[in-house]
């Protein structure tokens, strides 16, 4: 129980990835999150509105699974193997740099100043978290996918055009980083 109650290293998880990945070029399926969105807006009838959407939504039915999936182990994860009190290393640099751009103390992944459902009484907050969300779900549309399936399965399949939209999502966040959120904050 021990060894399933602290963070993995890198070349664990790694490997359990690509042995993942084999497992599903083996079967002939392709990974990514954001597919799941087109088979949710399919199963409630956008099929009717939009040629996109007409496709057989069974056959991904194992995605959603997937997604259920994670969901739940997610869930599990944080509430049933995490240690207690365990919070998410965060480099000093980094709680520094939120720091200077007015952000409270980060706790766990993001600044609750931001996430949490205080913050969504904010409007200027809930604009930024709703445009965010519509750019990140219209550039997985643009992109063809996710960045979990174009970087994981798209290379992994020797995809050209993969390789270039994760370029393009590093190029994307770097830029955010460096120059939108200084700018936007």
């Amino acid at each position: 129980m021990e060894l399933i109650m602290q963070p993995w290293p890198w070349y664990v998880s790694g490997a359990l990835i690509a042995l993942i990945m084999f497992i599903m070029l083996y079967f002939g399926k392709s990974f990514g999150f954001s597919s799941n969105l087109r088979t949710l807006c399919t199963m409630c009838g956008a099929d009717k509105f939009a040629p996109f959407f007409q496709f057989n939504w069974k056959e991904q039915s194992w995605n959603l699974m997937f997604l259920i999936g994670s969901g739940i182990g997610g869930y599990i994860a944080m509430n049933f193997l995490s240690p207690e009190g365990y919070t998410v290393a965060i480099s000093e640099s980094t709680i520094a740099d939120l720091a200077n751009l007015g952000f409270d103390t980060v706790d766990g992944f993001v600044p609750a100043s931001q996430f949490s459902w205080e913050a969504m009484s904010n409007s200027t907050n809930l604009w930024i978290l709703i445009a965010g969300g519509f750019m990140v779900g219209f550039g997985a549309r643009y992109a063809g996918g996710c960045t979990s399936g174009h970087a994981i399965s798209g290379i992994s399949n020797l995809q050209p055009a993969s390789l270039l939209a994760v370029v393009g999502f590093f190029i994307g966040g770097l830029a955010m980083t460096h120059f939108l959120f200084p700018l936007i904050y």
